[in-house]
Formats: structure tokens, C-alpha cells, sequence
């Protein structure tokens, strides 16, 4: 997948946790979207669990915080309930947005290709283009350096 560094973000609206969410309309603040495989999966809850956990100093940073995978809602509102996630989640069950940010992609595992949502964060500016972009991400200490990248001016 190219880069997206510096273009404007693909719009989208989608169904999330907390009601319709409009990228465009999110303008003027900060948006972080990050884009995990699948809800109640080791490393998929350990990053809502981080983002969550910094939730507070990513709304200091002026940046909203949401999360992305093909789970429906009611995955995701059970998803949120049993670990106490605070980050809303959205659902592109269609795949639409994962597929305008270039994650939807082939995978493999125990040799087998399948496709699926590669783990990835965009961090767009007010202005709504994509300021910085993470890809095949690690989860531990993600969110923080994404949180870091958000407090840059």
C-alpha cells in the first residue's frame, strides 16, 4: 500500500458504539483511527485496552480516538462491556473504509492466505488529511507513541 502521509483522509460514515460517526464532520479536531483484526482477540484487546487507557490524554491533545474492525456492533458493545473499554468502535462490516485505507489485505496464518484488516493507525490533522500513518503494527507501546505524534503541533 502507498503511503497516505499528507493526503486528504477518505470520508466515510459509519455505525459506531456512541451512534453515526462522519469523518468530515470530525474536522477541526484531531482523529485518530486505528484498525484492529477482531474484538476479544488477545492483541486486539490489548490495544482498545491501551488506547482506552489514554483516552483522557489523547481529548487533552484536542484528538478524538476510534477504533475499526468488520465486528457488528453488538460484538463490539459486548466487546466493550467485558473489558471496559472507553474508546468508541466502529463497524465496517462491508470492509468500504478499510479497503479506502488500504488494510484490507491478504494474510496468512499456519500457511493458509485469507484476507483480513491489517493492523494499522492513522492520525489525521484538523484539516482532515493524514498527518502520520502506522502499519503492521505492534501493539505494545502503540498507543503512546501515537498519542506522542498527536501532542506534536
Amino acid at each position: 500500500m502507498t503511503d497516505m502521509t499528507g493526503q486528504p483522509a477518505p470520508d466515510f460514515t459509519l455505525p459506531s458504539t456512541e451512534g453515526d460517526v462522519t469523518l468530515s464532520a470530525l474536522k477541526g479536531s484531531k482523529v485518530v483511527l486505528f484498525f484492529y483484526p477482531r474484538d476479544d482477540t488477545s492483541g486486539c484487546t490489548k490495544e482498545n485496552e491501551e488506547f482506552s487507557a489514554l483516552q483522557s490524554a489523547f481529548a487533552e491533545a484536542g484528538t478524538r480516538v476510534y477504533g475499526i474492525s468488520k465486528d457488528s456492533l453488538a460484538s463490539h458493545e459486548k466487546f466493550m462491556k467485558k473489558k471496559s473499554l472507553t474508546v468508541p468502535l466502529l463497524t465496517d462490516e462491508e470492509s468500504d473504509v478499510c479497503e479506502k485505507f488500504g488494510v484490507w489485505a491478504e494474510k496468512s496464518m499456519y500457511g493458509k492466505t485469507y484476507m483480513g484488516i491489517e493492523r494499522s493507525t492513522f492520525l489525521i490533522d484538523a484539516e482532515g488529511r493524514i498527518a502520520r500513518e502506522w502499519r503492521k503494527v505492534k501493539v505494545p507501546g502503540h498507543a503512546a507513541e501515537v498519542l506522542e505524534a498527536a501532542r506534536a503541533p
